[in-house]
């Protein structure tokens, strides 16, 4: 059975979103519009849209297996968060009940590594804040990666990463989490830095807003991280499954 607004894009939308959805999924901007190098091919974002989820899954961009499927996270990195979240692919998928939003919408390409490039500028531009005003009810933000850590992130202690986030108006603007009134920092720290602070910025980002959970990628290349770095596993992931729970 087709998922309510579930197009050839990918996008999927719960309750009044449908006519926002569409817009979305007719996007072009990247090849009619692009800030830089045209989408190297057929655009198709992939989203999930909701009126009445509570939590969002925040990431970077879709990659390959993810544009050939028009869903999101149908992949190794999609099995490890569901099982950081505690909870399997029935609810994962269910848009009234979560919603999904990458900072890319569409799979931006692969760089002369076989790398996935990083998300384009142009979703940001044309859609994030709309789409997070739209989504009011969102109490928890699950923030994924750098990317997704810039804009949520932005005005908060925890600063860009590295050269592409030197300045990340230039690449994300500011976000509803700017203003908040949380500390500033001098300096760019790292990703571990980050996610140790979890504690800090979830309660303060959620004094005046979603409160958002900082989690490094599930990717398998972050297989080494997750060993180094067992506290994470020890700690955040007890909290992370508890809210989600409360949530869902």
């Amino acid at each position: 059975m087709q998922e309510p607004g579930l197009g050839e894009t990918g996008v999927v939308a719960r309750g009044q979103l449908a006519g926002l959805a569409a817009e979305v999924s007719a996007c072009r901007i990247c090849q009619l519009q692009p800030l830089g190098p045209a989408l190297p091919h057929a655009p198709r974002p992939v989203a999930r849209l909701s009126d009445t989820a509570r939590i969002l899954v925040a990431g970077q961009a879709p990659g390959t297996r993810v544009h050939a499927s028009g869903q999101p996270f149908t992949d190794p990195s999609g099995d490890r968060l569901r099982q950081w979240m505690g909870i399997g692919a029935e609810v994962f998928y269910d848009p009234a009940r979560l919603a999904i939003l990458p900072m890319g919408l569409c799979f931006p390409g692969l760089d002369a590594r076989g790398g996935d490039l990083p998300p384009r500028r142009e979703c940001r531009a044309a859609w994030h804040d709309r789409l997070m005003a739209a989504m009011p009810q969102i109490d928890l933000i699950l923030a994924i990666g750098q990317y997704a850590q810039a804009y949520h992130l932005a005005g908060h202690p925890a600063a860009p990463l590295a050269a592409p986030f030197a300045n990340p108006g230039a690449s994300f603007g500011a976000s509803p989490a700017a203003g908040r009134g949380l500390p500033t920092r001098a300096g760019s720290d790292s990703l571990t830095e980050r996610v140790r602070r979890w504690r800090e910025i979830l309660a303060r980002t959620g004094e005046a807003g979603p409160a958002v959970l900082v989690l490094p990628h599930p990717s398998w290349r972050n297989t080494a991280w997750l060993k180094r770095n067992p506290w994470f596993e020890a700690e955040v992931l007890p909290e992370l499954r508890q809210r989600v729970a409360s949530l869902i």
